[in-house]
């Protein structure tokens, strides 16, 4: 028997669903770039879950691809975008923001989230500075939800976010990698309309949520990016046959499978969740989503190595690491129990 597989969500290929789509239409001839039906019908989709009348859909083929192409369309040469320092776009997307010219500001994390007080505190800073006009001017926020680490932001915390982002006139940008396990987290409180209320652009993440690859940029108001289109262009991000990401959204959002496709992973991950702790180990961060993190020491992740592949994060301190168990749309639950007596056994 080969090794289990809790590494990453985006180790498979893609739903059932998705992929009867795909063969359904495979030999049909549409338009490229986008400008297909079944492209249009998603963007429409898409729309009516978010409850916006007045915003704009556009499909990437990646996150980090996706970040960079928004972030350097909304901003100006001198204007950079504040995040943590866990913040995806600091950490894991080899410094394609300041590819683009960009400069990523650092606040510190809090369980992977920006404290709302750190951010106002930042921008009080900024703005007494005589100095100020020498420096990278802030245009921006960048936030996950889920976060990093697992976490989640409340609604309420991203409506004092949105505020002070209003009062110093800063975008506010939502990374929505893995945004379907957010909603199926019943810790959850936010919406795909309260996110759409919240902040001025955000993404559905595809690639990670049951897509073969893909995410849906929406912005929050019409023209927020004049002439997005031809950035995107510009950037190389247009693909061709843009219709393969629009019946993809399609299969998502018909039905609203996009906000269940989360379900089983988060029922699994909170089992693996609940044993792991059951049987002793010590949990720095309490994840409601798909994403378990847990310390080990060299003993103790030699052993695990041996049954599953899983997702080292960092030394903690030179005996102790800690790493993570990630469940996807596509776990099952034979999987989940020889985990469970996996973890059982490891401390015997």
């Amino acid at each position: 028997m080969g090794k289990l597989h809790f590494t990453s969500d985006y180790m498979e290929g893609a739903h059932p669903q998705v992929l009867e789509k795909l063969v359904q239409t495979n030999l049909e001839s549409h338009v490229g770039y986008g400008e297909d039906v079944y492209c249009q019908q998603a963007k429409q989709e898409i729309l009516d879950a978010c409850g916006l009348k007045d915003g704009e859909v556009f499909f990437f083929v990646g996150g980090t691809q996706t970040n960079a192409v928004v972030i350097d369309s909304l901003l100006h040469s001198y204007q950079g975008v504040i995040t943590i320092s866990s913040g995806h776009i600091n950490t894991h997307e080899a410094g394609a923001i300041e590819f683009t010219g960009h400069k990523v500001i650092t606040l510190l994390q809090h369980d992977g989230k920006l404290l709302a007080e750190d951010l106002k505190r930042y921008m009080e800073n900024y703005h007494k500075d005589l100095n100020k006009e020498h420096t990278v001017m802030p245009k921006m926020v960048y936030l996950s939800q889920p976060t990093e680490y697992g976490t989640l932001y409340s609604k309420q915390e991203l409506e004092t976010i949105y505020k002070i982002c209003k009062e110093y006139d800063l975008y506010l940008y939502i990374d929505g990698a893995r945004l379907a396990y957010a909603l199926s987290s019943k810790e959850n409180d936010v919406s795909l309309e309260d996110l759409s209320k919240l902040c001025d652009a955000f993404y559905i993440g595809g690639t990670k949520c049951g897509l073969l690859f893909g995410e849906a940029v929406v912005l929050t108001r019409k023209n927020l990016i004049p002439h997005f289109f031809t950035s995107i262009k510009q950037h190389g991000a247009l693909l061709s046959k843009g219709r393969l990401l629009g019946i993809q959204f399609h299969a998502l959002f018909e039905d609203h499978l996009y906000e269940r496709i989360g379900d089983s992973a988060i029922e699994y991950a909170m089992i693996l969740k609940e044993k792991l702790h059951s049987t002793g180990y010590k949990m720095p961060i309490d994840s409601y989503t798909n994403q378990i993190f847990f310390l080990v020491n060299k003993e103790e992740m030699d052993y695990f190595e041996k049954y599953v592949e899983f997702g080292f994060m960092e030394m903690v301190d030179p005996d102790t690491a800690m790493i993570r168990f990630c469940t996807s749309w596509s776990t099952t639950k034979d999987a989940c129990d020889q985990l469970c007596t996996i973890i059982e056994n490891s401390k015997k």
